[in-house]
């Protein structure tokens, strides 16, 4: 194998590692800020987890974020809880970020 083969396939693998990874973390986040929310709904064990599951399947309904804001917001709404879409935003991006970080040191 040529070191431009060699060079080639750890830079692929490099790439897939960190496709993983932010796969990974993004799931991770997506389900610390669905049990945020379940804690918001008053919702504790089983339910919360299963709230938290939710959320994260809903992000693959569609490209970005805007499916998993789609998902929270009306059964924040449902139960007169009002959160701004900026703190949604944020919490959800430090969930990501604490997700990322858990996984970097395990």
């Amino acid at each position: 194998m040529s070191g431009f083969d060699e060079r080639k396939q750890k830079e692929e693998g490099r790439y897939k590692h960190d496709q993983e990874l932010q796969f990974k973390a993004r799931n991770r986040g997506n389900k610390l800020f669905g049990l945020w929310i379940a804690e918001k709904l008053g919702l504790e064990g089983e339910a919360a987890e299963s709230y938290a599951k939710d959320v994260v399947m809903a992000d693959f309904d569609a490209p970005g974020d805007d499916d998993v804001f789609d998902k929270v917001k009306p059964d924040l709404a449902a139960k007169s809880i009002s959160v701004d879409d900026d703190i949604l935003k944020k919490h959800l991006e430090e969930c990501r970020s604490e997700a990322l970080q858990q996984i970097k040191a395990e």
